[in-house]
């Protein structure tokens, strides 16, 4: 059996029992009262008291050590309280107390079967001894009784009590995950919102540039529109920040409308009307807005098509364009994972393949959306 202690603590927190035990151990030293209740009725000689004075002085602090020490050392502490009992049975039948306490402490012994046994040995050792020592009954009966239901109770509460630490544990490491979730959603919630605008702020900035010199109105309308773009990515980064958007797939479809003209891109719209969950709208809004960026930032397209149905038992979302996404390779960024993880959360999933452009299919359970 292993010795487990807690380095870095002084002889004096070894004093002091853990605050996981609350005031209970100090008022159960108020059980020696059983053991002094013969000096009520007989003072004891000199010598009596001063073996009196000497078993408390040791016995102290091997039961507040013992809230501290595992393994050998505390069986140790255990038979030598135990001994106690016995030693002064002949002389006192109140030292039930001490083999009482060492029942207790068998609580704290790792696993839970090596407790109950530790427990039952403890009491064979004062069954054997007050035999051998002819004891009379006023000793053993009551070490024997309230040994073993104060010992049954003593581990049945250390194991609640390891329990509850266990769940607390578990409590903190799932508050802990959840914080990293939420991490995470705002992560994509900043890269959707800011990727967007910013792509949008950046393309109209450039075309700003470009009208500069040869028509002044067109230009003063692009920067009009930057300024709007900026204060609408500054709310909306507010909205995700406390956790709340209500922009819409009615709003984003519009949004994608001025973008993709901005963009000089011809874009065609097929979408069915049906009530949906605010849930499952965010979705489609944020999974449109993505798409629009990446149409911008790299298709080169020059047509896109972007289509919401319900098919079968699937609510399907389909934005295809004419770009260049066939000629290489499609990597998921932060984006595109950030669409395929919502749509797993409800069941659904995000399909992107290239067939004469890029064809991204995103499907949601239909009762999720009716």
């Amino acid at each position: 059996m292993k010795t487990i202690s807690h380095p870095g603590l002084s002889f004096r927190d070894y004093l002091k029992i853990p605050e996981r035990y609350g005031k209970a151990p100090y008022f159960w030293l108020l059980s020696f009262v059983i053991f002094g209740w013969k000096y009520i009725y007989v003072a004891p000689s000199l010598k009596e008291l001063g073996w009196l004075l000497l078993t408390l002085l040791v016995f102290m602090p091997l039961y507040l050590i013992s809230f501290r020490i595992r393994g050998r050392i505390h069986l140790g502490m255990i038979l030598i309280i135990c001994l106690f009992g016995i030693v002064w049975a002949p002389y006192n039948y109140g030292g039930s107390t001490f083999c009482i306490f060492a029942a207790s402490m068998c609580s704290r012994i790792e696993p839970t079967k090596r407790a109950y046994a530790c427990l039952a040995i403890l009491c064979l050792i004062i069954m054997i001894a007050s035999y051998a020592m002819k004891l009379e009954s006023f000793f053993w009966i009551p070490a024997l009784i309230f040994g073993i239901s104060s010992g049954i109770s003593a581990i049945i509460g250390e194991r609640l009590l390891q329990s509850k630490e266990h769940l607390l544990r578990k409590q903190e490491e799932v508050e802990h995950l959840a914080a990293l979730a939420e991490r995470e959603r705002i992560a994509r919630d900043m890269h959707d919102l800011l990727g967007h605008n910013l792509s949008v702020i950046t393309l109209k900035a450039e075309l700003a540039r470009k009208l500069f010199d040869r028509d002044s109105e067109a230009c003063k309308q692009e920067i009009i529109d930057i300024e709007r773009t900026a204060r609408q990515a500054l709310a909306e980064v507010r909205h995700a920040i406390s956790g709340y958007r209500e922009t819409g797939l009615v709003y984003e479809i519009q949004n994608a409308r001025q973008v993709m003209e901005a963009a000089q891109v011809v874009m065609e719209t097929e979408i069915e009307s049906f009530p949906m969950p605010p849930a499952v709208e965010n979705i489609f809004a944020l999974t449109l807005r993505e798409a629009m960026t990446n149409i911008i930032r790299h298709a080169h397209a020059s047509q896109c098509k972007v289509s919401l149905r319900q098919q079968d038992t699937q609510s399907v979302l389909h934005i295809s364009d004419n770009g260049i996404a066939a000629q290489k390779e499609i990597r998921k960024g932060s984006g595109l994972t950030g669409m395929s993880e919502r749509a797993s959360a409800l069941g659904g999933s995000l399909t992107i393949h290239t067939d004469q452009g890029m064809h991204l299919i995103l499907s949601l359970p239909a009762e999720r959306a009716t």
